[in-house]
């Protein structure tokens, strides 16, 4: 029976193949190479000056092509990375046949966090060129990436007195086994008491450092990780991913690496949108645990429609009978007073409270100003009963936040757009749903600090945003993009390093329909031929 065989391995060929030519045309490591080599990489912040002694440096675009190739491939480790740049014909036609060892890897991406994100914002940016961010309807959302520090090695003090507890009533067992004990015995029972004070002199460091520092909890691995409830009731030592994401075409346009939740974030997620869109002109969808008094004006005041879920009501403010929840009091902006089901005007004495869960939090300046209305006609109501458990008391209380008025047009918003709103999950869950799910990225891979993880999640939607981009315009239509890009960076460069007073824009530009064109880009506009020079 025939098969179909393979060549011999030690035949020498007379015309052997380049390197090159053994890359495809629409092989998508070709737009890695356009796209980095259109970036001004000194000016994101990547070191490119490095003095002439001792060994040569690697270029930053050499190990960004590396890293993005990476990412895009479901390949993020360093010593990953760096078999492939030995095995894989296509690294070694991205990185013309270097190999940098993990080391050199890995600290790329250590010491260029503020540096990645700006790439991050590159792919923005050329989303916008397109028109393929919309720049209405913007979604926001977090996910939990599990950090390098398991559960064991996460602590609070609960569970410090838990574990300091436990070793003492070991150590008292040791000493009262230690009374009748002798020779051998003795010795090792000594030995075990010695190692269960070392353990309890560790964890009362631990207790210290928190206090000191006035954390609720510490992650020994990796510092600033948090342990974070996932869903339900289940947590993880994890970071909390902020992201927003346009409408249009599922783009993210932003992301900060936290490890706190989400409640005191969409302020910030919101500015950070407005200022990348430039305009305020957008409605902002987001889920209940984004729903706090001082976010939403913070959103309001920006000139931003802010939709995001009401939570529910807890069971500790609601009334015996729901129909005399807060809902059903009216409120009177005019002279400050609520209306109650049955009628009667309930009034403040105009002071303003404060109220938070712990005093922790008071100093923290999480606490909320309240202002108490009641009436007097609450001891003679009929319905006491069904209103207010408080029935021996004051009657009836009704506690109003400074915020209460951004609540309340926000509640407005979500009962007439609630049509926008069931948008939200597809649009913000989009990009997790393929970068955790498909792409298997659910954790962050690196360790010691958020700066470091926020270089992980970096190329992961730098990765994303280019497969995006990728699928919806096609390889040529950006080749064209990146190969007039080019060009006209290395022209900018050339005006910024001399005084641009000597030169007339003829020199450097030409008239086409009423607009200027790079002189240096007029080969590739209006000759279609000549994208075949990279490989299109």
């Amino acid at each position: 029976m025939k098969f179909i065989t393979g060549q011999n391995r030690e035949q020498i060929h007379l015309f052997p193949l380049s390197v090159d030519a053994s890359i495809g045309t629409n092989n998508e490591v070709r737009m890695i190479d356009l796209f980095v080599d259109a970036l001004k990489l000194s000016a994101y912040g990547f070191r490119t000056d490095f003095i002439e002694n001792g060994r040569p440096a690697y270029h930053p675009s050499d190990l960004l092509k590396l890293y993005i190739y990476g990412y895009l491939n479901k390949i993020r480790s360093s010593r990953d990375l760096e078999k492939e740049c030995k095995r894989n014909i296509e690294v070694m036609w991205l990185l013309q046949m270097l190999q940098p060892d993990h080391n050199t890897i890995s600290n790329f991406r250590k010491d260029n966090a503020k540096a990645i994100k700006k790439v991050f914002r590159a792919t923005v940016q050329i989303a916008k060129h397109f028109d393929l961010i919309g720049g209405k309807l913007i979604a926001g959302d977090s996910s939990k990436l599990r950090a390098q520090n398991s559960k064991k090695n996460n602590y609070n003090q609960k569970k410090i007195e838990h574990h300091i507890a436990y070793i003492e009533a070991k150590v008292d067992e040791y000493n009262q086994a230690l009374s009748t004990a002798d020779g051998d015995e003795k010795q090792e029972l000594q030995k075990q008491i010695q190692t269960q004070l070392e353990r309890k002199g560790k964890y009362e460091d631990i207790s210290k450092q928190l206090e000191e520092t006035g954390e609720v909890q510490l992650s020994a691995s990796d510092p600033e990780s948090r342990q974070i409830i996932t869903r339900n009731n289940i947590t993880e030592v994890a970071y909390n991913v902020q992201t927003t994401v346009d409408e249009k075409h599922n783009i993210p346009i932003d992301y900060k690496v936290t490890n706190e939740n989400d409640s005191k974030a969409m302020g910030n997620m919101a500015r950070r949108a407005k200022s990348i869109l430039r305009t305020n002109d957008f409605t902002l969808l987001c889920d209940k645990g984004y729903h706090t008094g001082s976010e939403l004006k913070t959103v309001q005041c920006l000139g931003i429609e802010s939709v995001v879920a009401i939570p529910a009501v807890p069971s500790s403010s609601m009334a015996p009978d729901p129909a005399y929840n807060l809902s059903a009091f009216t409120y009177n902006p005019k002279v400050n007073t609520y209306t109650c089901p049955q009628g009667n005007t309930m009034i403040t004495n105009g002071t303003w409270y404060k109220k938070g869960r712990s005093s922790k939090l008071r100093k923290r300046g999480d606490s909320i100003m309240v202002q108490h209305f009641k009436t007097t006609h609450c001891k003679s109501c009929p319905v006491i009963n069904s209103c207010t458990k408080n029935t021996r008391g004051r009657g009836r209380v009704i506690e109003r936040t400074a915020c209460a008025s951004y609540i309340e047009q926000n509640r407005k918003n979500v009962e007439q757009k609630e049509h926008l709103y069931k948008r939200r999950q597809a649009i913000v869950e989009h990009p997790y749903g393929t970068i955790k799910r498909q792409w298997g990225f659910y954790y962050i891979l690196t360790k010691k600090g958020m700066q470091r993880a926020s270089a992980d999640v970096g190329f992961m939607f730098i990765a994303y945003n280019l497969r995006r981009i990728i699928n919806i315009l096609g390889q040529k239509v950006l080749a064209k993009y990146f190969q007039v890009l080019c060009p006209f960076i290395l022209l900018l460069s050339h005006l910024i390093k001399h005084k641009t007073g000597h030169f007339k824009l003829s020199d450097f530009f030409i008239q086409n329909n009423s607009s200027f064109i790079p002189i240096c880009c007029k080969r590739f506009i209006f000759d279609e031929n000549l994208m075949q020079n990279r490989g299109f």
